[in-house]
């Protein structure tokens, strides 16, 4: 009797692990420039944000999707294309996102393990990085990984730093009492003593979905900029559907990558579960309608509830809006790198609006967005100045790169609706599959 319940409780366990296993098929058939990724699963909260953020981690946009859900069963349909335009054909690539995809309700490692996490928040001002990168450089702090983003006049930065003597995390108490009171010192300045908030952490999550969360607990979308020049506004929209108990909410932006990650993202931290939703691209804008309801099953119920939900869907996408001149440096890494280099924008006059630091092997590859100090663009000659400064092979100027629509319109007019939007693995997704350890070149 007891082998029976065995047996029959292992086939049990194998019954649920299918039930729970999300089934997914890559297309590359359907059109001759589109792969359809097509993801079928049991509906659990926050599981459609893991699988657009397998798509987004490799830096793939989303041109078009089709997610619907019936009573605990949910499809994802996504059309997507690398920032070239060009058809997904690499297998270690269609590979990855079929394990990822189909592993995604067993939760994700993370690849920052043996690091130590540095939660930052507080006023943005000009010159604030090279405090911030001067007093980790004078603590010994080897900074490994960071990305940084500002917005409304808020600066939110996670800093993914080791011992530069020991090469291990931070584990020693008063070590780490001392970096977050330094930073804290740092952050307040002048003006910003009661919100300045810093915090070390050996537990990591997902980077830019963290940076979402951190701005959102500073409530950065009650914030007014202080100046906005030249830049387009969302525009959302949140309407109740009473006769299905739904609230409709609608996006039209600019198109950009991450998008459908950064608005699903702070929907689900925000308690809304997406039940149905329609994202289409068309020439350099991105429509976006999303059936959402409440984790229990509710939909939005006040006029405070709807504009708070607009506030903060714009403020999800405007976080990421590349503001500035884009400027990468690759150079040999080195104590103290970032606090020089950045030191040397501050003496310039230009401000940080957005960073990602990143180190491969013996390696620094960070990329800098940077505007004048009160967030104009920045004069080419002071530009120039700076890499004359930092070394005109190390730093280079690099225009934003552009979303390639046309290719993906042309071909969707012949094969229709059904004709997926998609990808070819660049230089770009291979470089984020080295990173990931999946092949030996990126090259």
């Amino acid at each position: 009797m007891e082998m029976e319940w065995s047996a029959s409780g292992n086939e049990y366990e194998k019954l649920v692990l299918r039930m729970n296993t999300p089934r997914v098929v890559i297309d590359n058939a359907v059109c001759p420039s589109a792969t359809l990724v097509t993801v079928d699963s049991a509906r659990r909260h926050g599981i459609l944000l893991e699988a657009v953020q397998v798509l987004t981690d490799l830096n793939l946009s989303i041109k078009k999707a089709y997610i619907s859900s019936d009573a605990s069963w949910f499809m994802d349909v996504f059309h997507v294309t690398d920032q070239n335009g060009d058809k997904l054909t690499d297998e270690s690539v269609i590979s990855y996102i079929e394990q990822s995809m189909r592993t995604i309700h067993c939760g994700r490692t993370s690849d920052y393990n043996g690091l130590t996490a540095l939660e930052l928040t507080g006023s943005d001002r000009v010159g604030l990085l090279s405090e911030v990168f001067a007093v980790l450089a004078n603590l010994q702090c080897n900074v490994v990984e960071s990305k940084v983003w500002t917005h409304n006049g808020r600066i939110a930065a996670l800093i993914y730093v080791k011992d530069c003597d020991s090469g291990c995390p931070i584990e020693d108490s008063q070590k780490i009492d001392r970096i977050e009171a330094r930073l804290r010192n740092v952050l307040k300045g002048a003006d910003d003593i009661c919100s300045a908030r810093t915090s070390v952490s050996m537990a990591v999550t997902h980077t830019e979905r963290r940076l979402h969360q951190m701005m959102f607990a500073d409530r950065d979308y009650e914030r007014k900029p202080i100046l906005k020049a030249g830049v387009e506004s969302p525009v959302v929209t949140v309407q109740n559907w009473a006769e299905r108990g739904y609230s409709v909410v609608n996006v039209q932006c600019k198109d950009r990558s991450k998008l459908l990650f950064d608005i699903v993202c702070t929907m689900t931290d925000m308690g809304y579960v997406v039940f149905h939703a329609t994202i289409t691209t068309g020439g350099d804008y991105g429509y976006l309608e999303f059936y959402i309801r409440h984790t229990d099953g509710t939909p939005i119920s006040s006029e405070p509830e709807r504009q708070r939900v607009i506030l903060c869907l714009q403020a999800a996408v405007e976080r990421r809006e590349s503001q500035g001149v884009r400027l990468e440096l690759c150079v040999a890494d080195s104590r103290g790198l970032l606090a020089d280099v950045t030191r040397t924008f501050r003496e310039n006059g230009l401000n940080v609006t957005r960073a990602e630091i990143s180190t491969q092997g013996d390696m620094a590859l960070n990329v800098f967005y940077v505007t004048d100090a009160i967030g104009n663009p920045a004069d080419p000659k002071i530009i120039e100045g700076v890499r004359q400064r930092i070394g005109l092979s190390n730093l280079k100027v690099k225009e934003l790169p552009l979303v390639c629509h046309t290719k993906v319109e042309r071909e969707e007019q012949a094969v229709g609706v059904g004709g997926a939007v998609l990808v070819s693995l660049g230089s770009l997704v291979r470089r984020n599959l080295y990173n990931l350890g999946l092949i030996r070149s990126y090259s």
